[in-house]
């Protein structure tokens, strides 16, 4: 029987030998030269070495693939990590991100708060990365003077990969344990994405059991389960606001973002110094930038028209082919419709998306947040479009409206005109025309289930297909190379010791980058299908409670084997996702409080479509609803406020901690003791002994003045009582002495 695979959290036995070594590699330069020339390429690979140096980074350089060095780079001393890691640590406290200061001894420091390996990794990054100017070598892949630099990443540790992901998969619910391994690992920022993905995992436990009781009991667009799910919307996002507060808490990055990281694209109009700090200030107009900004706008109509063109284009044609036509090949052409969106709407998608990206570069912000800020905001407004009004065309068009549009959809004759016999068959019927009510519920079961599932295997399962056929002809190319002798293979020259450790790093090389962002845009546009459209079809919230346990363990899959290792980013939050949340929610109380008006019990008429529609009826049920979400919205958000947690207990006693050891060291222990709220015994004894104690400390540590260590003599009135009547008693034996003499 197999020795089981060690716990994540156990210390490996020693001796025993790793997976795959990593040979102390911390990142891989892969530097590339098949289109520069040889006396640039040199020059250019010289002074990539000379600026790692500088540094103070050991590298070594082997063969890589297709025209290509790979650069493995290393901190060069543990005591230079020591004091970069202590520098960053202080720099945290100075901008309030810690709430102690590290101790005053490096080694003391690290001992008591040992390096992971996210914040090794982070560092060494940041020493590579960093212009000269803040002690980096300043090296910006793929631009300007580094044009040659593909990529700069860090190895996968197998080893550990292949312990989470055996973990995770024998484990329902995950905890702060398993987040905080991950947060060592990868970073905040991942560590971040993770846990909002198990908290909104263990939150949907709720709506699938209600929502499979509703679909049994109540049916389709039920008015209690309608404001179930509202309530429950409301709960999860203020839940998380407060839950991703608290972590940050825990993790020691709350307020991460006062620490900025500069962007190297960032094109300043006037530097000046600053007239409190002398610092050197770069800044670009706010007002040029506002303007740029407010392209914002017609950039959010034009993809609105373009995208929303094409969708109501594909759902007309659909329409007409599904409910009018009827000729020949009709269980054919229906696929018509998603043919033409599988063609454009990706084309489309990327056009937008770059034209998006094109708009946030001159927007031209200083910081990587800020403009992965406004990045985002753009493409939450795509994902918006292309998501959910397919259904919003459906819900609030056509099944109120078919009966007067489907006549007019005779200009789509041409899409099957090839196809008829006759003119009959693609005449729109002039009366008896009945509307399929279950077309909004397929159309919700297909993006909640199908879609769900589809994009599964896009995400997993295709890339690692296409990896391993693309890794194969590779192979045969090599061999075909080796055989025709054309062309000489570098890799020949391998070291036995290392051949199998340099194809590793080549073929993790060609790995993609990983970004956490595309997988919180997953999961967002999940929730507001969950917010927007579950009343349609109660069993939403099962499908994706099942969807997300996967989720969750093929994201880690994909972070180990389909992707290159992140670089460990710092976060304090899931940054403007958060906002993303609250809008659907808000727009969920409407869109929802709008399908049961027009849906529930018997509004359905003989044709499937509302029986009664008064305008004002509907505004005035949206306008109730928006003001109820409103109000248990603070109600919720005023409660959990009142509520402790681990990070608001840990951020309590770090302060209390503070504030004792600092007063011990101005005031001694007993006077501390008592500021802090700690019994506090009077009538100490003191001596002469005490006193030049407390002295000769006051003035090793260099705490308070002559005017405070005055007033901390004696502590307490019985103190002063005492050292008082001991004063007068040896006056007065003195004064008997003089007399005597006399």
């Amino acid at each position: 029987m197999a020795s089981p695979i060690p716990s994540l959290y156990e210390a490996p036995k020693p001796g025993k030998a790793t997976l795959h070594s990593t040979f102390n590699v911390d990142y891989v330069i892969d530097y590339r030269f098949a289109t520069t020339d040889q006396a640039e390429a040199e020059a250019a690979f010289s002074k990539l070495v000379d600026a790692l140096a500088r540094v103070g980074l050991d590298t070594e350089v082997r063969n890589g693939d297709n025209c290509a060095v790979l650069v493995f780079v290393r901190i060069s001393s543990p005591r230079h990590l020591d004091a970069e890691i202590y520098r960053a640590r202080v720099q945290d406290w100075l901008y309030g991100v810690r709430t102690a200061a590290p101790e005053k001894d490096i080694q003391k420091a690290i001992s008591e708060e040992p390096i992971t390996e996210a914040e090794r990794l982070r560092l060494v990054y940041l020493l590579i990365t960093k212009p000269n100017s803040e002690g980096g070598a300043g090296i910006t892949p793929k631009r300007g003077e580094w044009a040659n630099v593909e990529s700069v990443f860090a190895l996968h540790d197998h080893q550990f990969n292949k312990k989470w992901i055996t973990e995770w998969s024998t484990k329902y619910v995950l905890d702060i344990k398993d987040l905080t391994v991950v947060r060592d690992r990868f970073g905040e920022k991942i560590a971040f994405y993770f846990a909002f993905l198990q908290s909104y995992f263990m939150f949907l436990v709720f709506p699938a059991a209600f929502g499979f009781t509703s679909w049994v009991v109540l049916g389709h667009y039920s008015p209690i389960y309608a404001v179930v799910n509202c309530l429950w919307c409301v709960g999860f996002v203020e839940y998380w606001r407060k839950q991703e507060v608290d972590l940050a808490f825990q993790w020691n990055v709350t307020g991460i973002g006062k620490i900025q990281l500069k962007r190297p694209e960032f094109r300043h109009e006037r530097e000046f110094t600053d007239p409190v700090t002398g610092e050197k200030m770069r800044t670009y107009s706010p007002f040029k930038r506002l303007a740029r900004q407010a392209l914002q706008v017609p950039f959010a109509i034009v993809a609105a028209v373009v995208l929303g063109s094409l969708i109501c284009t594909c759902f007309s044609i659909e329409i007409f082919i599904s409910e009018i036509y009827a000729g020949p090949f009709k269980s054919y052409l229906v696929f018509l419709p998603t043919v033409i969106l599988t063609v454009f709407m990706p084309a489309l998608s990327s056009m937008l998306t770059g034209f998006a990206s094109r708009l946030t570069d001159i927007e031209n912000y200083e910081t990587t947040d800020a403009y992965e800020s406004a990045m985002i905001q753009k493409i939450f407004v795509l994902n918006f479009i292309t998501s959910y009004l397919p259904i919003i065309l459906t819900a609030f068009v056509y099944v109120p409206f078919a009966s007067v549009l489907v006549p007019y959809l005779d200009v789509f004759q041409l899409t099957v005109k090839p196809f008829a016999e006759n003119a009959k068959q693609m005449t729109a019927p002039k009366s008896g025309f009945e509307i399929n009510p279950d077309r909004l519920k397929k159309q919700v079961i297909y993006f909640t289930v199908t879609a769900q599932i589809v994009n599964l295997a896009l995400e997993v399962i295709v890339p690692y297909v296409k990896r391993r056929v693309f890794r194969k002809v590779k192979e045969v190319q090599a061999n075909s190379t080796r055989k025709s002798e054309r062309k000489q293979d570098h890799t020949v020259s391998d070291l036995p010791e290392e051949h199998d450790f340099l194809t590793r790093v080549r073929n993790e090389a060609e790995l993609g980058v990983y970004d956490v962002a595309t997988d919180f845009r997953e999961m967002i546009v999940q929730f507001g299908y969950l917010s927007l459209f579950s009343v349609v079809w109660p069993l939403t919230a099962v499908s994706f409670l099942i969807n997300n346990w996967i989720e969750l363990r093929s994201d880690a899959l994909k972070i180990t084997i389909e992707t290159q290792r992140p670089i460990p980013w710092r976060a304090d939050s899931i940054g403007p996702w958060i906002d993303s949340l609250g809008f659907l929610a808000w727009f969920g109380s409407l869109t929802t409080a709008a399908l049961v008006y027009l849906f529930s019990g018997d509004g359905m008429g003989t044709d499937g479509s509302p029986r009664q529609l008064a305008g004002w009826a509907l505004l005035l049920t949206m306008f109730f609803a928006e003001h109820i979400f409103l109000a248990v919205q603070f109600a919720v958000r005023y409660g959990l406020s009142k509520i402790d947690s681990p990070g608001q207990q840990k951020l309590r006693r770090e302060r209390f901690s503070i504030r004792r050891k600092y007063l011990e060291e101005a005031l001694g222990k007993a006077d501390a003791d008592r500021f802090v709220g700690e019994s506090f015994t009077a009538g100490e004894k003191i001596d002469r002994r005490t006193l030049e104690d407390e002295a000769r400390r006051s003035t090793l540590t260099g705490q308070g003045t002559a005017e405070d260590r005055f007033w901390a003599r004696q502590r307490g009135p019985a103190e002063t009582i005492g050292v008082g009547r001991r004063l007068i008693a040896e006056q007065g034996a003195a004064l008997k002495v003089d007399k005597k003499n006399q």
